[in-house]
């Protein structure tokens, strides 16, 4: 079943968020995933959630997706985000 994994972000430091998004599309590439949403116009309908800038990467599954956020690729790339802006993760079950 398919998993995603969807990003708030809010960059605060745009040339180590550039960093950050090089090293996270590499990291990528072995778990056949693919990105569905990356920024774009965000429109609140309903409550108080005023999300900056969001992605969402889709994966086979909550096991591959869990398996691409705890890589050491991935990891490298992490630790560059949390430097480089403030963000809220989730890892969300599909239908």
């Amino acid at each position: 079943m398919a998993a995603y994994i969807i990003f708030d972000v809010e960059v605060t430091d745009p040339a180590l968020a550039d960093d950050y998004a090089k090293l996270a599309n590499e990291s990528l590439a072995p778990f056949q995933s693919k990105t569905l949403l990356h920024g774009g116009m965000v429109e609140v309908l309903e409550g108080d959630w005023e999300p900056k800038t969001v992605v969402m990467v889709e994966f086979e599954s909550m096991e591959q997706a869990r398996q691409w956020y705890d890589s050491p690729p991935y990891s490298k790339a992490k630790e560059i985000l949390h430097r480089a802006a403030s963000t809220n993760v989730i890892l969300v079950e599909g239908v």
